[in-house]
């Protein structure tokens, strides 16, 4: 086998799967986010495909293949060319025609369809690929987590009416059940944002590890999850203007941060003051795909949040999104710096956006637009009226579930799944109808589905290691049984590759360590790799028997080895 395993971490290794994965010869790194698959690697990735096909067969999918270097047309007809912005890998050829390589297939599936299908009587149909895909990532890390290159099944229903895409979308998340649990993840389903896809519902599937780039939270009290990007903030009541004080500008000096204003208020007034009081409002600067200029925005959250960048990106999407600089403070002298308020904001026509908790008859601490001073009191609806609200709050633990049930608790985890009800968005694009039984046309309606193959590899090894290795679920893991020679007596050796042969000839899938190095570096190499089973064929065999090790549970037994082969058949099948 083409195989060396490695004592050392590699150096940009930032989490368990990258580390294991390069130290145990499964992957190798080409370049920033490329990586190669070696034999052991791609015995892991074929495994997951094979079930990924099997479960997308099962429910009546079928399977083609689109090429990944694609024209630029069908990506300008939805403004995706524009809207994927720098995360596209743009070329050109050599008569200067511009293509791209694919980052997900939309346009190609809706346009085959289109070329093929004319006819109520065609649908509905659902057809899938896995297929490399490739994103110009920023900061690719996490070793094939977040790659540049990586394979994914992407699948498209096309359904007459809705009714059909619900029943569609049924379909994948019950096959999606299905891949998640053949492969032992643990994982769970969450609402989510439906971004630059499109359409309206959108869930995805999470494997649950520390490691994870997605916050999610769930209801303490009921079944309710959610990406932090999809968590919608429960909206109080809007309460009465009338008996709101006058609102007053006081001198604060030296109050930039909301600490320092509440500690001042509560040192000089008879009220007292928290940082859930007072309004924060947070300059940035967004540009619309294909726009050069950049256009100011003011978002107001409660001074006791933060902004969530990754909130406020999604609720903006597809807008580019950028913190200000110096020089777009210098260049707007009515933002005085931690002492900002909505007035000035609004006297300059900048698009003030607030937290769903700033509501009608709400009062507030915020910035009085010169040093020093702040506005005490400034009441929604009387004193100034937002331009909308948007969710751009950080979400945090111990919040009222949005549900109504219980609060919510975090945790991470690794985006495995996600699964969108399209509708119309690319039928629009294209034109996609069946001529009805009516003989009018009827809009086809879409669902989008897609498995992050690669990532599955990466994601089972974050869950499933240990401080030796890898430990691999046996449906997806190299081999079934890992022989380990464990002596240079010739006996042993041929006692090894008789029992190697027959467990291949009863369907085993085997790894044979028939090197030269010693005991001790074939058992560490064997706990690194991480197959479900370890057969150790040594010195027991002059009395008969060999050893047989559970590798996730550390469990080992003596087996007669004129039993082994029967033994280990029940214990792979079981």
């Amino acid at each position: 086998m083409f195989l060396r395993t490695l004592r050392e971490d590699p150096a940009d290794a930032e989490v368990p799967s990258h580390r294991l994965l390069v130290r145990a010869g499964y992957v190798r790194r080409i370049g920033p986010g490329i990586y190669s698959w070696l034999p052991l690697g791609l015995r892991v990735l074929r495994n997951i495909e094979e079930i990924v096909r099997q479960e997308m067969d099962a429910i009546g999918a079928q399977e083609i293949h689109f090429p990944a270097l694609l024209p630029k047309e069908p990506y300008e007809a939805t403004n995706r060319w524009t809207e994927y912005g720098p995360n596209l890998f743009r070329l050109k050829d050599r008569k200067g025609g511009d293509y791209l390589l694919g980052p997900t297939h939309e346009e190609l599936f809706t346009l085959t369809v289109k070329g093929e299908y004319s006819s109520y009587k065609d649908y509905p149909v659902i057809l899938y690929q896995i297929q490399t895909k490739y994103r110009d990532e920023e900061r690719p890390r996490a070793g094939i987590l977040r790659g540049r290159e990586f394979v994914m099944k992407d699948s498209y229903s096309f359904d007459l009416d809705d009714e059909g895409l619900t029943n569609s979308y049924r379909l994948h998340r019950d096959a999606y059940i299905r891949i998640f649990d053949r492969v032992g993840l643990r994982y769970v389903i969450v609402a989510a944002t439906s971004g630059a896809m499109g359409g309206s519902a959108s869930e995805e599937f999470l494997a649950e590890a520390p490691t994870g780039e997605d916050t999610f939270v769930r209801s303490t009290s009921s079944g309710f999850a959610a990406n932090v990007e999809a968590v919608v903030t429960p909206v109080p009541e809007p309460e009465p203007i009338e008996d709101k004080p006058a609102a007053q500008v006081h001198h604060t000096p030296d109050t930039p941060t909301i600490e320092t204003l509440v500690d001042f208020l509560n040192a000089h007034g008879d009220r007292k003051f928290t940082a859930a009081d007072t309004l924060k409002n947070v300059l940035v600067k967004t540009r619309q795909p294909g726009a050069r200029e950049w256009e100011l925005l003011a978002v107001a959250v409660p001074g006791d949040r933060e902004v969530d960048l990754k909130r406020l990106e999604a609720s903006l999407e597809p807008a580019e999104v950028a913190l200000l600089e110096e020089s777009d403070f210098a260049a707007n002298p009515f933002l005085v710096k931690g002492y900002i308020g909505p007035k000035a904001l609004q006297d300059n026509g900048i698009r003030y956006l607030v937290d769903p908790r700033v509501v009608t008859g709400t009062a507030w601490v915020t910035g009085a637009d010169k040093p020093d001073h702040h506005v005490v009191d400034l009441v929604v609806g009387r004193d100034f009226t937002p331009d909308g609200t948007i969710e751009a709050a950080e979400v945090r633990e111990g919040d009222p579930s949005p549900d109504g049930e219980g609060t919510l608790v975090a945790a991470r985890g690794i985006e495995i799944g996600h699964i969108f009800q399209l509708g119309r968005k690319y039928a629009d694009a294209f034109s996609l109808d069946a001529l009805g039984q009516d003989g009018k046309p009827k809009r086809i309606t879409m669902g989008s589905y897609g498995v992050g193959v690669s990532r599955m590899v990466a994601a089972i090894a974050e869950q499933s290691h240990d401080e030796l290795g890898l430990v691999w679920p046996r449906e997806v893991a190299p081999a079934d049984v890992h022989v380990v020679i464990a002596g240079k007596d010739e006996s042993v050796r041929e006692g090894a590759e008789r029992l190697a042969a027959d467990l291949d000839a009863a369907g085993v899938r085997v790894l044979l360590d028939d090197r030269n190095a010693s005991p001790g570096v074939k058992f560490a190499d064997a706990e690194l790799v991480g197959v479900p089973t370890i057969l150790v064929v040594g010195k027991g065999l002059a009395k008969g028997v060999v050893e047989v090790k559970d590798r996730r549970s550390g469990d080992r037994e003596e087996v007669p080895v004129d039993g082994a082969v029967e033994h280990l058949v029940s214990t792979i099948r079981a």
